[in-house]
């Protein structure tokens, strides 16, 4: 296109029709972005001017479009020059949209355009221009940065001073706008802004006080007892207004800076409890209503942090103030200001949130305010709705004796709200009578510290929830809350609604038959079936369990894992109410549950059947034809394990134990074991897997435990079947049978299983068989590894107390064999000695320990082996001295403390040593060897956890100079880096911004790589699973919508979607093929 093409259209930017304006910048805008257009220098200025003019458009899509152009040219550089003088325009118009237009400018403009803009700021700032520029030159820093993002981070230690200079000048809005730098600096760069934290906070905290032109009347403060005040002196406050006063300007914009300090620096919040909470709070008595808003907002967020971050010192923190926030809160509650009490509530439920039952003793002055808020006839729907879930979550997390003295007070408010006309209220409304009733008759162990009558409430509460429950017309989310309400009603006080009981159950039974509401009637009617009341249900039993039974077939996974869990529930508790032909259409429905598709339906239909082995047995005499093959095949299946297996374990004893006819201990053995006596050929895949032998003896020892008498003839049945059951096997005293066992040592495909079999039975009679096996593990060094095994199998299921009197012999045999050759048995040794020391942590703990100062590197590394089988998921003794010894996996609390002592370390071990790389001769070729890489993979794998466990101990900016190095390490690093770098992604985004030019150019390099011409196939493989690894993490940057300001990524997004391949393997990453761009690490 032609320059002059462009310029013509001047007539067009001036014409009086918005429209033609409209439709000519379009046009502009589309011009500018052909990769062909050229302007010589007259034309740009041109350009520029006529772009200058319709920033101040009186049309506002006109101006956007001319923003948009300001970002579209590849002049920036004109433009930079023509809209700086503007800044200092005599039109304030003028400036604000020049500054806009600078702010589209930054994210695109190069690096040195940016270093311009920013140093002429600096130049203007330290000539001491007149005020009103200063003004307008600081607002244009803070959109920069905000813009800008991490490129304002190198300029800042010239930018601090100058901006903390001017907080000093006597002028409202200059420092309103100094402030709203400093936020913009801290959300934007909080790494380069850590050695101005102090400073910006003292200022944060002595200008969130300023009200020159208000006195305070402290004293009164300091008085004021918990009781709400005359309604006369709040009003007072109030009635001050000064229309040129603008230091509330200054308090809003220093809050907003202290909230963005609290949200981004995690790491301080123990400072901030001490530092900023006090200020804070004293603040809650601010006049002006939007900034007492934002002080209610910026306690919420510090609250907000205490609990996302597991910081345990800000908790016991947060507990001791609780009196001094309800103190300073309590007379807020009942203003005429709706923002202010919204904001009460959001903290208070926050404080609720983060210090569950800190509120208890301060209720009493608590509930006139949220009595207040629900009576009120000039509250607005959304305040009372803020009313009812801060009541439900104060409901939740405080015990029912805390509420019963004021159930009067409280009880008629909510259940008029739950007849109010709008939806949301009522809905809101019903969740909170629900918690009530648990209040007004609580039951477990708050039942028994009880004597509080639920009478007088009763009437009361149920008819309207009854109203709501009858009323077809009404919202979903009312209908689903009102038949949880009454589900609850009655299970809580089904023996007070007397004849109306009958009445809900029926209508219960309706809405079971109902697709929009039958899941949330499964689900009341299994909370009712499991009730102590002990509620009559046969009126509704038969036709519910076909209902529920027809349930079984649907394609809803939730519909059916509840209607399971309703039919357990209906089966453990009502038995003597169902008759066995009440439950066929639930047993027709069971086989095509049971499959190895989905273990946990499979698991839930098995412990059901098990209810019904246990309760109704006779029930289960047609289920050999039925659903018993489903369940051996289960069992034979490589998949089975966990609480699947335990469920089929507990449902074979159950129904050994229910002498249900055809279905004994022979019947059911034969089945098990039949795989076993049949010919296995790969060919038809009948060769059994190494787990269904695991299963099969699982369920065969749970046979023989149950049938004792039948056992003895199975074992004369011969060797073959022997190691099914006998690893099972606690109390086993017979010689003979230890025998057997060694013989089968002999036997190759028994010997895992016969080594377990002799370690359970050594459990059984430790004073005879372990002196034994340990003369063994030491005889036999051939089959040490087995027997070793064993001695695993003893320490495992022996509690400390027996196997106390053997430690000492135990611990001398594991350490003369720590130092084997073969890594398989020094893992079986470092795992006995894990076990071992789990049983007397402090004794054996600082024993093991000491070895790490001693011995060879094989027994060192042997013995922190044996330090990780000391960690547990589970909490146990040991935990409070594992502190020295890292578990970020499993117990990320014992490791956070000591992050700033471990990290050095960890992230040493991931540079690359050039000292453990050397070349193999492999004849005519040279092959480069890296001793080092298994532990620089150990350690970013360690760093990977760290990002899920202990995020908030972490550097992330310095985390990312270690993952930056690993993009460009051996493929096996590259590969984990990417995983890491995805994961940083959807953590930490701004943090990922500020490197994302130095991340981007080791993406590049790995997308665009290509294979030598004639290498072999694996290399090519390799490089194609690399570059999808990397297109990932390129997707997930992508996914960040600030992303592709930046120029480098801008241009590498175009690369991608310019360059065929690429794109193929980006929209295979996107599509879900070969996992989403935030794939988890294998951690196994």
């Amino acid at each position: 296109p032609q320059a002059g093409g462009i310029c013509s259209k001047g007539v067009l930017f001036s014409s009086s029709c918005c429209m033609c304006r409209f439709m000519a910048t379009n046009d502009l805008m589309l011009e500018l972005q052909k990769d062909s257009i050229k302007l010589d220098e007259d034309s740009e200025r041109k350009v520029v001017i006529m772009l200058l003019k319709l920033l101040e458009d009186k049309n506002g899509e006109v101006q956007n479009l001319a923003v948009k152009c300001g970002a579209l040219v590849s002049f920036h550089g004109s433009l930079l020059s023509s809209l700086l003088p503007q800044l200092t325009s005599p039109r304030m118009a003028v400036r604000k949209r020049s500054i806009l237009a600078l702010g589209h400018l930054v994210p695109c403009c190069s690096p040195a355009l940016f270093s311009q803009l920013t140093e002429h700021l600096l130049t203007e700032l330290s000539k001491g221009p007149p005020t009103s520029n200063t003004r307008t030159y600081i607002q244009c820093l803070a959109t920069v940065s905000r813009q800008g993002g991490h490129r304002v981070g190198e300029h800042l230690e010239k930018l601090i001073p100058m901006v903390v200079k001017f907080t000093g000048v006597e002028d409202d809005e200059l420092r309103e706008y100094c402030f709203q730098a400093f936020e913009a600096f801290i959300r934007r760069c909080p790494k380069e802004m850590s050695p101005h934290v102090a400073t910006v906070t003292q200022l944060c905290l002595k200008f969130m006080t300023f009200d020159p032109n208000y006195n305070y009347d402290d004293t009164e403060e300091e008085e004021d007892s918990m009781d709400i005040e005359d309604g006369l002196d709040e009003e007072s406050d109030d009635e001050y207004s000064d229309d040129d006063d603008m230091s509330w300007k200054v308090r809003r914009s220093s809050i907003k800076c202290l909230e963005a300090l609290i949200s981004t620096r995690r790491d301080l919040l123990l400072s901030f409890y001490s530092s900023i909470c006090p200020t804070l709070l004293t603040r809650f008595k601010e006049r002006e209503e939007n900034v007492r808003a934002d002080v209610f907002a910026a306690f919420s967020t510090l609250l907000r942090q205490t609990r996302v971050g597991s910081s345990h010192h800000g908790l016991i923190l947060a507990g001791s103030d609780v009196p001094a926030i309800v103190k300073a809160i309590h007379r807020q509650l009942k203003e005429k200001s709706i923002k202010s009490r919204q904001g009460c509530f959001c903290l208070l439920t926050e404080l609720a949130h983060t210090v569950p039952g800190a509120l208890e003793e301060h209720i009493p002055a608590l509930i006139p305010g949220i009595v207040f808020s629900l009576t009120d006839k000039s509250t607005s729907s959304t305040m009372r709705i803020d009313a009812l879930t801060f009541f439900h979550v104060l409901l939740l997390s405080h015990p029912p004796q805390a509420f019963q003295p004021h159930m009067q007070v409280l009880l008629p408010p909510v259940v008029a709200c739950v007849e109010d006309t709008f939806y949301k209220i009522t809905s809101e409304a019903l969740l909170v009578t629900q918690q009530l009733v648990r209040v007004i008759r609580p039951q477990g162990q708050a039942a028994a510290a009880g004597g509080f009558d639920p009478k007088p409430f009763v009437r009361e509460a149920f008819s309207v929830t009854m109203k709501r429950l009858k009323a077809t017309d009404i919202d979903q989310e009312v209908k689903e809350r009102a038949i949880s309400c009454m589900g609850h009603m009655v299970c809580h006080l089904g023996d007070h609604l007397g004849a109306e009981l009958q009445g809900v159950l029926a209508i219960f039974l309706e809405r079971l038959k109902n697709e929009i509401t039958r899941l949330t009637a499964v689900r009341t009617i299994t909370l009712i079936s499991a009730s102590p009341l002990k509620t009559d249900l046969t009126s509704i039993l038969p036709e519910a369990l076909s209902v529920l039974g027809s349930f079984l077939r649907k394609n809803q996974r939730a519909l059916k894992l509840g209607t399971l869990a309703c039919l357990t529930a209906l089966v453990t508790h009502h038995a003597a109410s169902i008759k066995p032909a009440a439950l066929e259409p639930v047993l027709s429905e069971l086989p095509a549950l049971v499959d190895e598709t989905d273990m946990h339906v499979s698991q839930v239909s098995i412990t059901l059947l098990t209810c019904m082995a246990k309760a109704c047995p006779s029930s289960l005499a047609k289920i050999s034809s039925s659903v018993l093959p489903g369940v051996f095949r289960l069992v034979h299946s490589p998949l089975l394990q966990g609480g699947a297996l335990v469920a089929i374990v507990d449902f074979l004893q159950a129904l050994v134990l229910s002498k249900t006819s055809n279905l004994g201990y022979s019947q059911l053995l034969k089945s098990l074991t039949e795989p076993f006596h049949s010919p296995q050929s790969p060919a038809d895949g009948s060769v059994i897997h190494r787990q269904s032998y695991h299963s099969v003896a699982r369920c065969v020892a749970a046979l023989s435990s149950a049938s004792p008498k039948e056992t003895p003839s199975t074992v004369a049945g011969g060797r073959g079947q022997l190691h099914l059951f006998l690893n099972s096997w606690r109390s086993v005293n017979n010689f003979t049978c230890l025998l057997i066992v060694v013989l089968l040592y002999l036997w190759f495909k028994v010997k895992t299983a016969a080594s377990c079999a002799l370690g359970s039975m050594a459990v059984g009679s430790l004073k005879d068989y372990l002196p034994f096996l340990l003369k063994e593990i030491s005889a036999q060094p051939r089959r040490q590894y087995l027997l070793l095994h064993s001695l695993k199998e003893v320490i495992s299921a022996c509690p400390a107390s027996s196997l106390s009197p053997h430690v000492e012999s135990i611990w001398a045999l594991l350490f003369q064999n720590c130092e084997c050759q073969e890594e398989g048995t020094r893992n079986l040794v470092a795992e006995c000695l894990g076990k071992l020391t789990l049983g007397n942590p402090a004794q054996l703990l600082p024993r093991l320990k000491q070895q790490l100062k001693a011995g060879s590197p094989l027994a060192r590394s042997t013995v922190v082996t044996a330090i990780k089988f000391t960690i547990v998921d589970h909490p146990a003794l040991i935990d409070s001295l594992l502190k020295d010894c890292i578990a970020a996996h499993n117990k990320p609390s014992l490791i956070r403390g000591l992050l700033g002592a471990v990290l050095p370390h960890l992230y040493k071990e991931t540079q690359i040593r050039k000292d453990l790389i050397r070349e193999v001769e492999m004849g005519p070729f040279k092959h480069t060897v890296d001793d080092g890489l298994d532990v620089r993979k150990a350690a970013f794998e360690c760093m990977y956890t760290l990002l899920d466990s202990c995020l908030e101990g972490l550097d992330v900016l310095q985390f990312l100079d270690h993952v930056e190095e690993g993009l460009k390490d051996h493929y096996d690093i590259r590969m984990l880096t990417f995983l890491m770098l995805a994961r940083l992604v959807s953590l930490c985004p701004a943090a990922v911004l500020q490197r994302l030019d130095r991340l981007v150019e080791p993406l590049k390099a790995t997308c665009t790589t290509k294979v030598k011409a004639g290498s072999v196939k694996q290399e090519f493989e390799k490089q194609e699973e690399l570059r999808r690894s990397a297109m990932r993490a390129v997707a997930a940057l992508l996914a960040v919508p600030e992303v592709e300001r930046s120029p480098s990524m801008a241009d590498f997004a175009n690369q991608i979607r310019s360059n065929a391949d690429m794109a193929s393997i980006y929209q295979s990453v996107q599509g879900g093929e070969g996992g989403g761009p935030t794939e988890s690490m294998d951690m196994s």
